[in-house]
């Protein structure tokens, strides 16, 4: 289709303990808690955005945490590892801070001339902070620990792991519209724009036929969102992967923006979410995260919800 796309929205992943998933991506990664909602299909359970200061497009990641939650099988079909990026120089600050919070860190051997720093959450989410000059129009937030000199700045990357390489390959280059950027060693790297400075413009694809299908539950991504600027967008998108006989959703009302859902061939499941309203829709900017928010359809049960879901300290 004629739009381009415009980068990732957000990643979101399942976890186990909602204190230990707070306390890490708080404390440990210093992001900012954005928004403190519940899933909108099971208000039993939480759902946690963290974001960069303002919570843009591009920055999020956000938790479905299930109190005693079933491990979860990292694996083919699934968006293997979430990759943030963080400024040049800082790699060094980055693992020292994480040493000194006993979270372990390794520098991958395979990524050629990227500096990169891996890690996993509470839940073993593979997480890296890669070192970039790409990021100029960021709002780093410095509220949690981390100095803005070494704040995260954004999404730089998701890896999708597939046992077969060619339909995931095809949905990305043909029908999303992304740019081949480079291919070696079962891996193949896509760009969303030409200029790669934006947040969230990679997509690494890697493809390992010997691969076991991974298990969605803790410690794995439940589904990575793109970008789309606003709802005729967006249903442009949906009219035109029907007709290419992709099954996709209606859009659906998140309040912070809207979304249609499908999934690429190898099983990831993937998301088109709108830049608006934004997570400042219902509470002022420097008071994002500090309360309970629920959708206008839920908030006559506020009260009742809010009994049943467990007690968690975070900071807005």
């Amino acid at each position: 289709m004629d739009v381009r796309p415009s980068g990732i929205h957000h990643v979101t992943a399942i976890a186990s303990d909602p204190q230990a998933n707070a306390d890490f991506y708080l404390n440990a990664l210093g992001m900012r808690m954005v928004k403190r909602t519940v899933n909108f299909d099971a208000p039993q359970t939480y759902h946690f955005y963290y974001g960069d200061r303002a919570g843009n497009p591009g920055t999020i990641m956000t938790f479905f945490p299930w109190p005693d939650a079933p491990k979860g099988k990292i694996g083919a079909g699934q968006a293997t590892t979430t990759t943030f990026s963080v400024p040049e120089g800082s790699l060094g600050w980055w693992a020292d801070h994480l040493a000194s919070l006993n979270v372990p860190t390794t520098r991958p051997a395979e990524r050629g001339q990227e500096d990169v720093l891996a890690l996993r959450d509470p839940d073993g989410l593979l997480i890296e902070l890669a070192a970039s000059a790409d990021f100029h129009d960021t709002d780093p937030w410095d509220g949690g620990g981390v100095p803005a000199e070494h704040a995260i700045r954004g999404i730089r990357a998701v890896t999708l792991t597939e046992q077969d390489l060619d339909g995931t390959a095809a949905m990305l280059g043909d029908t999303l519209g992304f740019r081949l950027e480079s291919e070696g060693g079962g891996r193949m790297r896509f760009r969303t724009d030409e200029s790669g400075q934006g947040v969230g413009t990679i997509v690494d694809v890697v493809g390992d036929p010997s691969a076991e299908r991974g298990v969605v539950a803790a410690g794995t991504v439940h589904h990575v969102a793109y970008r789309a600027p606003d709802t005729p967008v967006q249903d442009a998108w949906r009219r035109s992967l029907a007709e290419d006989g992709v099954g996709v959703t209606e859009i659906r009302d998140r309040t912070y923006f809207t979304s249609i859902y499908f999934r690429e061939p190898g099983g990831v499941l993937l998301e088109i979410a709108t830049d608006g309203p934004g997570f400042d829709y219902d509470e002022p900017l420097l008071e994002l995260g500090r309360s309970l928010k629920l959708p206008p359809w839920l908030e006559p049960d506020h009260e009742r919800i809010a009994a049943n879901l467990p007690n968690v300290r975070v900071g807005g």
